[in-house]
């Protein structure tokens, strides 16, 4: 059928017929709120992130009593990132793995006081002396004289896996990119009667620039060099394929594509491929540039349910966003 007896417009003359047609919608479900917590920060000292307008760092408490509000709004999963104290860090991120540490404690209270999905972020960035996501040697071979170390650093990702797991992180989500990983917290959690801890991993995540304000968000940029030889290259889609499948067989309960918006094709690609959920990370500039735009009034807010929307068009169950907040007072 054609005009005039088709009408597209028929399907958006009012609000009424556009809610109950639209195709794809944004919940508040959907929404995982990552947050920083920051062991050196006292309750009531909340840091303001410099590269994220309107995001901070908290203390345990504070993280815990903000997670409350979010909840009673209906966010239903946080994410959480430790930052420890700099003179705690070491060679093979010791922090990263103690029970004792930022993370675990704030896993075990919010645990205690919420009813949220408490899912971790696991890497060594954070932790380690030299900023970088596994141990490291040198090497004269490596673009920056320094190597980072793929089989030696497994054993250190497992164990800060089965930390989290032990405070009763309900989702562990590795980070760091090291072949091999999900196998081997898979077997470590198993081995430790933690069968039913779900792994989230960050299966496709790309060296990207869109990480920038992060890293001053976690403090945790690499103190020589880059992270290129264990992120994946921007330019690379069907290695996303091989890095995901590898990911399902070693046993991932959740697949991930990071970042978001540049790489929707991406997102599109691995949910058609795969059956598991797939979670999309909105990243830190992402959030930063829409922010910028926003207050220079390039853009408007309608802007962030926007680009929310395009991600689950797009193929994401689930997305990782700064907007959160935001989000849950729009939905």
């Amino acid at each position: 059928m054609e005009f005039p007896i088709t009408r597209m417009r028929r399907y958006r003359k009012n609000s009424k017929i556009r809610d109950i047609v639209r195709e794809v919608k944004v919940n508040k479900e959907d929404l995982i709120y990552p947050i920083f917590v920051k062991e050196d920060l006292k309750d009531g000292e909340k840091e303001a992130i410099s590269t994220m307008p309107g995001e901070y760092r908290f203390s345990l408490n504070d993280c815990v009593e903000y997670a409350k509000e979010l909840e009673a709004k209906g966010l239903k999963s946080i994410i959480v990132f430790g930052l420890p104290s700099p003179e705690k860090k070491d060679e093979i991120g010791s922090p990263a793995f103690a029970s004792t540490g930022i993370v675990q404690r704030t896993v075990r209270k919010l645990k205690a006081e919420t009813n949220l999905v408490v899912i971790t972020d696991v890497c060594l960035c954070q932790y380690t002396s030299h900023g970088h996501c596994g141990l490291i040697e040198p090497n004269d071979d490596t673009d920056f004289g320094v190597e980072i170390l793929n089989d030696e650093s497994l054993e250190y990702l497992a164990k800060t896996a089965l930390s989290h797991a032990e405070a009763g992180a309900d989702i562990v989500a590795p980070s760091d990119m090291m072949d091999g990983r999900i196998q081997a917290m898979r077997d470590l959690l198993d081995e430790n009667g933690y069968t039913n801890t779900m792994i989230m991993s960050y299966s496709v995540k790309f060296a990207s620039s869109f990480y920038a304000p992060f890293r001053e968000a976690a403090c945790s940029a690499p103190a020589a060099g880059n992270r290129k030889s264990y992120q994946m290259d921007p330019a690379n889609a069907r290695e996303a394929i091989r890095e995901a499948e590898l990911d399902v067989v070693e046993g991932a309960d959740f697949l991930m594509v990071k970042p978001a918006l540049p790489y929707l094709d991406i997102i599109k690609s691995v949910k058609d491929q795969f059956m598991l959920p797939l979670v999309a990370y909105n990243v830190s500039g992402e959030y930063s540039m829409i922010m910028a735009g926003i207050e220079k009034g390039y853009l408007t807010e309608e802007s962030i349910m926007e680009s929310l929307l395009s991600i689950k068009r797009a193929g994401a169950d689930l997305i990782i966003t700064n907007f959160a907040p935001y989000a849950l007072d729009k939905l």
